[in-house]
């Protein structure tokens, strides 16, 4: 088990922000260090958090240079372009945001090299891939965010339309996080119960609904986009439950992106699938029985991430 616990953000926007001030909140580290392209930036979040110790307790803050991170068990990764409008898809980023990729990697390796990182720029399921790619450290210690953020939002309005805590719906959005996404209905349950197809707590299935639901959860980025310029508050919150899961070694159960070694027959490509996250990075996977339409989608998903990083010149 970690004593003390060192976090690591790079990139101090609007998601690395979020992040820190979800890790800070919670306490789920001794230190938290900034790093960002603007130093100036990373040192105003720093001191802004730094303001709030005495109500969360020993939490300190501080910003860094690469030679730093050498400290950090966790450094998340959320530096890079973002999306600049709802017609701004999360593949349209790849380019830009590979090539800032390549200099944090080759900085990482050399001064936190046992590090996990967990990625959380977008396109993460591609970001993901290629940092490991780029890489030293074993791929087990380079995650993606994933769909954990998609399956928040599935679960919540399943719970809403159920009537239930959001924490009793146990249903998974696998595959790319963004257009592709898959949602996993043979295997949704509240309380042990499927609700493909049954009336549960009162309440019909019903597939316009359903379908409803799930689009809800899919777009929801674009959305809020539309509406703010950007998303960073849930997305902090689901790199704390990440990083919970790794310095806790909690060995939960999520949906996270990486190599899914084989399972559906989907090889060369991260994207989400249950995984047991803990302090290791990931433990193991965890391969549902899926039925075939759903396989077929979770393959098609893996294709478009294929060809979204084919002919990328890094």
């Amino acid at each position: 088990m970690i004593q003390r616990r060192t976090v690591g953000v790079v990139g101090a926007g609007n998601v690395g922000t979020a992040a820190a001030y979800a890790l800070f909140n919670q306490g789920l580290a001794s230190e938290i260090l900034l790093l960002d392209e603007d130093d100036r930036r990373a040192e105003g979040e720093a001191m802004d958090l730094m303001h709030g110790q005495f109500l969360v307790g020993g939490v300190t803050c501080r910003a860094v240079e690469y030679s730093a991170m050498g400290d950090a068990q966790v450094i998340v990764l959320s530096a890079g372009a973002s999306q600049q409008s709802a017609d701004d898809t999360r593949l349209d980023l790849l380019a830009r945001n590979a090539r800032i990729f390549r200099t944090i990697i080759d900085r990482l390796d050399e001064h936190a090299p046992e590090a996990i990182l967990l990625v959380a720029t977008n396109p993460v399921d591609v970001l993901t891939y290629l940092s490991q790619e780029m890489s030293d450290r074993p791929n087990e210690r380079i995650i993606g965010t994933g769909t954990l953020l998609d399956t928040a939002r599935f679960r919540a309005l399943l719970g809403r339309y159920y009537g239930v805590d959001p924490r009793s719906v146990h249903a998974y959005i696998l595959g790319e996080h963004g257009d592709s996404e898959v949602p996993i209905w043979s295997n949704a349950t509240i309380g042990g119960q499927r609700i493909q197809g049954r009336t549960v707590l009162g309440r019909e299935w019903e597939r316009e609904t359903m379908q409803s639901i799930f689009e809800q959860s899919r777009d929801a980025a674009y959305e809020i986009v539309d509406r703010k310029g950007h998303t960073d508050s849930a997305i902090g919150v689901v790199i704390a439950r990440i990083v919970r899961a790794i310095v806790e070694d909690q060995r939960n159960v999520l949906p996270v992106s990486v190599r899914p070694q084989g399972a559906y027959g989907i090889r060369d490509v991260c994207l989400s699938t249950p995984c047991v996250v803990g302090i290791e990075g990931v433990k193991s996977h965890v391969v549902p029985d899926l039925v075939d339409d759903e396989e077929e989608a979770l393959r098609a998903s893996a294709e478009t991430l294929r060809r979204s990083r084919a002919g990328l010149d890094l």
